[in-house]
């Protein structure tokens, strides 16, 4: 991808600073949108995110059956990978009840803005929601480390403009919390580009193949409680974004 004119030479994390501001932008005008539109609108746009995130769920899950994961480790592998990494990481996160941590933080936010009640588990779920849509996903990972390789902000830049369109929908239907969000975003995405930066390049393509594959099925996780089809807990499947590749890097050592 030809880098953007004017945005490459900047600074390292120019790339999440913009994401940030997109999401922050986005949330602004989507509370403004939001106390125009009825009930009935609004969660149909819940619904529309939903199935946006299906489809991309379904395109990151299917780097599972890419070629340079099968050059790596043999063709039908990486599935074997993807499912363990998945279950085990289930049983990790269930064990330290991150979904309960990840609520909890979220409600000590929402406890200093002064919500309770039912107005408190719609501002959780305000900033969890779309934190998970932002955080997870090719463009996240491979995106901050370009950034902090110094290769260029062009992958976050376009994450940055689908992010801030996520978050009119959400800010529309889901309220101010999604501009909390901003900051997991920040987190996060700061992290991995510090991690660039300061480790090099050091993720080969089929490793973050099996990533995004793994964050596919937890992106559908998340589309399935979009859709109110089924609440799963999704941030106790996030150790297994950390495990695939660690599986991966065993089963290719061992064979």
């Amino acid at each position: 991808m030809p880098h953007l004119v004017g945005l490459a030479p900047l600074f390292i994390g120019v790339g999440t600073v913009t994401n940030v501001g997109t999401v922050l932008a986005g949330g602004l005008l989507g509370l403004v949108i939001g106390n125009r539109l009825p009930e009935r609108t609004r969660t149909l746009v819940t619904q529309s995110l939903g199935l946006i995130t299906t489809v991309l769920a379904l395109m990151n899950a299917w780097q599972v059956s890419s070629s340079d994961l099968a050059a790596l480790v043999g063709r039908g592998v990486g599935m074997v990978v993807l499912v363990m990494a998945l279950l085990f990481g289930s049983i990790l996160g269930s064990a330290l009840r991150l979904q309960d941590r990840v609520e909890g933080l979220a409600g000590l936010v929402s406890d200093r803005l002064g919500q309770r009640g039912e107005t408190r588990q719609h501002l959780v779920t305000a900033i969890v929601t779309p934190t998970l849509l932002f955080c997870i996903g090719p463009l996240t990972i491979v995106g901050s480390l370009s950034d902090g390789l110094g290769r260029g902000a062009d992958q976050l830049v376009v994450k940055s403009v689908l992010d801030g369109f996520a978050a009119i929908a959400f800010a529309s239907s889901l309220g101010v919390g999604v501009l909390l969000s901003a900051g997991s975003v920040a987190l996060i995405q700061g992290a991995l580009t510090l991690a660039g930066f300061l480790l090099g390049d050091v993720l080969p393509t089929a490793y973050v193949d099996v990533i995004t594959a793994t964050g596919g099925v937890i992106l559908l996780a998340l589309a399935l409680g979009l859709l109110d089809v089924k609440r799963i807990r999704v941030a106790e499947l996030l150790p297994a974004l950390v495990l695939a590749p660690l599986l991966l890097w065993g089963v290719a050592t061992v064979f």
